[in-house]
């Protein structure tokens, strides 16, 4: 029990240190330290799908209200503005964050969330599908890098993990013209199994049937440039959702979605404003989940494998106390 349970935590080490390394030379990244919390007064607070509610926590100190972050989406492109990085570099940060209101403990979820959170400068002209096209295919590399070496490097569970040479991209429009009797999450299973790896495109605004695919922040992500990157999974037999990303929003795209999502007062705190001011850089940018890569990887079946995380006593009993 021991032995597995220290090469298990080698293993998930390899590949987090692997992926960061590979991550960092495709797309000129610097590592950097990253904040647990968020001021509540500043709107740099990621949102989500806007009814999940962040964890409170009171400094004493300071008499005031910070939140548990639930992603850097918004901290890193202050980051690189205040600092004045360059078109072509950029940040990643190891994030962990807390996300007590997911609907669901499952295999693929935890209270626990854990990614790189990375982002990169790019010029306003490179605000563009084919910008967008690249960065995926550079943060694919990096995954497909990084499966080979600890493959080559571990013993791993036969058969052995294959992604394909490029990967797939699709729009949200197209996948639901092409399974128009599945549910969004269905089309992704689906779509996923046949290619093994694709980036569904075009996540937040409304699609022609007046339905969205998934839900996106209004004030990060330009949802006519953004995206999921997925990878089928053979252990649990479904899609798995590794990266969500995205070229940001500019002043025009940050408006027409704060309106759409019924959210225009936000333009009124300090981050929007310095947006709407333009005073930030235009960016890329996206999260890719660490301990789903690692459970993928590993074909482990569920991600407390590679996770320390908060589980129902049923759940540990069916996975022999491995949780």
């Amino acid at each position: 029990m021991k032995a597995s349970f220290i090469s298990r935590q080698q293993e998930i080490r390899y590949i987090k240190h692997s992926f960061t390394e590979a991550l960092c030379a495709q797309l000129n990244l610097t590592e950097v330290q990253a904040p647990l919390l968020t001021s509540t007064t500043e709107g740099t607070q990621d949102t989500l799908s806007g009814y999940e509610k962040a964890v409170s926590v009171a400094v004493k100190s300071l008499q005031q209200e910070y939140e548990v972050v639930h992603s850097l989406a918004k901290w890193k492109r202050a980051v690189l503005g205040q600092y004045g990085f360059s078109e072509g570099e950029g940040i990643v940060a190891q994030m962990k964050a807390l996300r007590p209101d997911e609907e669901q403990l499952s295999e693929i979820h935890s209270v626990l969330v854990d990614q790189w959170d990375w982002e990169q400068v790019i010029s306003s002209q490179q605000r563009s599908l084919e910008q967008l096209h690249e960065t995926v295919n550079k943060v694919y590399t990096a995954l497909k890098t990084t499966l080979d070496s600890y493959q080559q490097s571990y013993q791993c569970a036969e058969p052995p993990l294959e992604l394909p040479e490029h990967i797939h991209f699709i729009t949200t429009e197209a996948l639901r013209e092409r399974f128009p009797f599945l549910s969004a999450k269905e089309r992704e299973h689906a779509i996923a199994e046949e290619y093994k790896a694709v980036f569904i495109q075009g996540i937040g605004g409304k699609l022609s049937d007046g339905e969205i695919h998934d839900v996106r922040a209004p004030d990060y992500d330009d949802w006519q440039l953004n995206g999921d990157i997925l990878v089928w999974n053979p252990i649990l037999q479904r899609s798995l959702e590794l990266s969500s990303m995205g070229i940001r929003v500019d002043r025009t795209a940050l408006l027409q979605q704060l309106a759409a999502a019924g959210r225009s007062s936000a333009a009124e705190q300090p981050w929007h404003q310095l947006l709407l001011a333009e005073k930030m850089p235009q960016t890329v940018g996206g999260g890719i989940g660490q301990s789903r890569l690692c459970m993928w990887m590993m074909q482990l079946p569920h991600i407390g494998y590679v996770q320390q995380g908060v589980w129902c006593p049923t759940t540990r009993e069916q996975y022999a106390g491995l949780l």
